[in-house]
């Protein structure tokens, strides 16, 4: 409805209604629940310095209805929604500037949104303020975390009254007797840069990320967004979402985007991101729990990553690596996406952004972009919370932008606490996917239960649930294992069914006709009585775990009924499956064939070309500037670019028709020519380290890539080789020559101490063998590896028993004499 009486305009929508008043000097937004007025809003934006909130006039107006259909690949309720708004259009002048300009309102049944446009401007401008600000004089409480730009503070209660001026993150959530207010953003790009809340008093604005974000025309500002209802209504929401662009065309049908439940080895071992044989146990257990996915943190070694990925892949689990957004940044480097994609790669964790400057969501438009067109997911980490990419770009199935489990790794003195937990699901993880990881049974110092712990897989949501603990951990605790197991890989429908950001969340998931149930509480033990007559089940039974009357772990029963008396630990929790019908079903991920790719080691011809043969129903992926052309009957020729080094390598990827798919790999190798090889700057074919990568041209140093220091045996500095740790193997092509392995080995002095044998292999044969001692002189080897095709080098133990040497290749070297054999 428009009322233009006293220049006021009033655009409802159920209980919310919004009304615009436009005055000579200002003009504002009254916010209403169900007839009771909550909240002002004062609205405009200074363009090029002039604020065209005083000093408008209003030009026309009109409210319409916006419906759209949309359909949410993973979230709170993955499958169809209609979007059911009224839009409010208000067109104004400002006198001063001459400029036109335009207030858009949505008001939906849980929200109110306003965003500003300039659809007419002529050139660029830039904004220089943005005026928004809410009144919360009639709020009493607010749950807040001191802004940062990666969210990852702790989130706290506090009395309006209290609150000191200052700069916070958003979500913001005030309270109102029993009216509450969730204050965000939504439908950002790289047109925008982000805000957060500046708070002075009881005045809540919106402060840029950039001094002044250079503009053209159309939208000038991202939606600022009020969800306004119950906490049921606000955790329920969806308006973030329902307010964001509609989603991209190639991502429509986009079957590959796959939500669930992934095994992550980094927060329990830094360095097992290096470790291939970590991430096959990981795998193995993943399998077991009938998991998705698989999540290799920093450390990962492109030689082993398409072993390991086929290896998940026969197991159901896809593969997913993490990177840093500036290994991302630019043409170039963005095409390292396709290079993983060409391996099999689901899907990349993309860290540190740490910034919602407009420059900074162009890197993320691009991104999003390419990781749509190759058919990546995306994990955003160190990132900016959810602002509606969930419709947008489904491919993203998670955010951190959220203190999680991780800070148990970098910080003592109860990092996580209670309190911080249960306020999430009624703030951050409103507005998206919330990347937490959790379930951190093994967190030293951990103030919650194990019930607490387990719950969170369930209470706090994300497109992918990252599991912070070694998969031991759950192992070793069988109903938390089990639990895990049955967890839904997605939601069909969440229901807040009790709870207060101060006390508990006791929220339930729906997956077909299951629904799974987690509370987190803050405080002291206590009993809670769970109702389900929110479920619309008709004779339930719930399996549920709790933490033991005598803090022993987790205890399970089974009960039936529409309510049930949970006894809660302090700090604690529980879980519960509740269902008409059978209540467990999940089996182990059998292993399945591989699809057929040979030559497993392919050579290129004079041509830069090879021909390898696959399953007839197979898909195949090369690396960016390869090609593969069909030849029929499963054979493929295999183009390689023209400007590739001798020894250089290419991986030809196989993968099933089914999805996800079961893939293998073969390798394609540019053949040596006469002449003097350095080993370092070769590929490697496969290596095994005892601790982390096997290092290029400096020792072995730690766990990490490239930790270690410049060569150096009994104090002779070395500039070139290979580091490794015993014991350790290294693969490398030497494609049938004729030719000599040379290479000055020795214990390196960062080990001292230590005593190693070092062998040399050719296809499996042993060619020679040295024992090395810490603080002798490395040792000159020469050895024939004439027909050879693949050379190994090795480090073993001497004894049983023996702690690790760091042994260097240096000064390692193919000599070819003459060609192809």
């Amino acid at each position: 409805m428009i009322n233009k009486l006293s220049g006021e305009m009033i655009a409802g929508n159920g209980a919310v209604t919004a009304a615009l008043t436009v005055g000579e000097s200002s003009i504002s937004l009254t916010l209403t629940r169900s007839e009771r007025p909550l909240a002002v809003v004062a609205l405009g934006i200074s363009i090029d310095g002039a604020d065209l909130g005083s000093g408008s006039a209003l030009v026309r107006a009109a409210e319409f209805p916006v419906v759209e259909e949309w359909f949410a690949v993973a979230g709170k309720a993955r499958g169809d929604h209609l979007v059911d708004h009224r839009e409010l259009r208000v067109d104004l002048h400002h006198l001063g500037t001459e400029r036109d300009w335009t207030i858009r309102i949505r008001v939906s049944p849980d929200g109110v949104a306003v965003r500003y446009a300039i659809p007419d401007l002529q050139g660029l401008a830039n904004v220089t303020s943005d005026h928004t600000s809410v009144e919360l004089e009639l709020f009493t409480r607010a749950w807040v975390l001191d802004y940062q730009t990666w969210y990852e503070t702790p989130r706290v209660g506090v009395a309006l009254s209290d609150l000191a001026p200052g700069a916070y993150g958003l979500p913001l959530l005030a309270q109102s007797r029993d009216d509450y207010l969730l204050v965000s953003e939504s439908d950002i790009d790289g047109r925008y840069s982000g805000a957060h809340a500046a708070i002075s008093g009881t005045t809540l604005g919106f402060e840029l990320a950039d001094p002044a974000v250079e503009i053209a025309r159309g939208d000038v500002t991202p939606w600022r967004v009020f969800i306004i209802g119950s906490l049921a209504d606000v955790v329920e929401s969806l308006f973030v979402d329902e307010l964001a662009s509609p989603v991209r065309p190639e991502l429509a049908a986009a079957d590959w985007i796959r939500p669930g439940r992934a095994a992550w080895s980094w927060w329990s071992d830094f360095y097992s991101g290096a470790q291939l044989e970590q991430q096959k146990r990981f795998v193995d257990v993943a399998a077991e729990l009938s998991w998705e996915h698989l999540l290799i943190d920093c450390g990962w070694e492109e030689t082993w990553v398409p072993e390991i990925v086929s290896y998940a892949s026969l197991r159901g689990i896809q593969v997913h690596l993490w990177t840093v957004w500036h290994d991302l940044d630019g043409p170039d480097k963005l095409g390292r996406l396709a290079l993983w994609r060409s391996w099999g790669v689901a899907g990349i964790k993309v860290d540190f952004m740490e910034s919602e400057s407009k420059d900074r969501y162009r890197w993320y438009d691009s991104v999003l972009q390419e990781t749509a067109r190759l058919g990546l997911m995306v994990n955003f980490h160190g990132s900016v919370i959810p602002r509606g990419w969930a419709r947008t770009w489904p491919q993203v199935i998670g955010y951190e932008a959220v203190r999680g489990s991780e800070y148990y790794v970098f910080y003592n003195d109860t990092p996580l606490t209670a309190e911080h937990n249960v306020i999430l699901p009624f703030t951050r993880n409103v507005v998206g996917a919330m990347d937490y990881t959790p379930v951190a049974f093994s967190a030293a110092d951990r103030v919650t239960s194990d019930c607490h712990e387990l719950a969170l897989s369930v209470v706090f949501e994300c497109g992918i649930t990252h599991f912070a603990d070694d998969v031991t951990a759950y192992v070793e605790r069988p109903l938390a294992a089990r639990f895990l197991a049955e967890l839904a890989p997605v939601w069909d429908e969440t229901v807040l069914l009790a709870g207060t950001p101060d006390t508990e969340a006791v929220m339930a998931r729906r997956s077909g006709d299951r629904w799974f149930i987690g509370c987190i509480a803050v405080g002291d033990a206590r009993v809670v009585t769970v109702d389900l007559s929110k479920l619309g089940l008709v004779d339930p039974v719930a399996w549920l775990v709790e933490d033991a009357a005598d803090d022993t772990g987790l205890a399970e029963r089974t009960v039936s009924g529409h309510s049930f008396e949970v006894s809660l630990a302090n700090n604690g929790g529980f879980v519960a499956i509740v269902s008409d019908g059978e209540l467990f079903r999940s089996t182990p991920r059998a292993v399945v064939d591989a699809p057929t790719v040979e030559p497993a080691l392919a050579v290129l011809d004079d041509d830069n070309t090879a021909v390898v043969t696959t399953s007839a129903d197979a898909r195949v992926r090369v690396a960016p500037g390869w090609s593969a052309e069909p030849l029929g009957d499963g054979s493929w020729r295999i183009q390689a670019p023209g400007d590739l080094m001798p020894g250089a390598q290419g991986i030809v990827t196989a993968e099933s028709s089914s999805m996800p798919p079961a893939i293998a790999h073969s390798r394609v190798v540019v053949p040596l020519v006469a002449g003097v090889h350095r080993l370092s700057a070769l590929p490697m074919l496969a290596f095994q380290n005892e601790s982390g990568p096997v290092e290029r041209d400096m020792s072995n140093g730690g766990g990490n890539p490239a930790d270690g220091s410049p060569m150096r045996v009994a104090g002779v500095h070395f500039a070139d080789g290979l580091g490794v740790s015993t014991p350790s193997s290294v693969d490398l092509y030497f494609g049938g020559h004729a030719g000599r392995f040379i290479a000055t080995v020795g214990i390196d002095d960062e080990t001292p101490q230590t005593r190693s044998r070092a062998v040399v292999s050719g296809d499996g044969r042993e060619l020679s063998s040295v024992v090395l001692e810490a603080g002798n002189t490395a040792v000159d080897i020469e050895v024939d590896v004439s027909g050879v095709r693949v050379v190994t080098l090795s480090t073993r133990e001497v004894a049983a028993g023996d702690p690790p040497a760091h042994v260097d290749w240096a000064s390692a070297r193919f000599i070819v004499t003459k060609g192809k054999k």
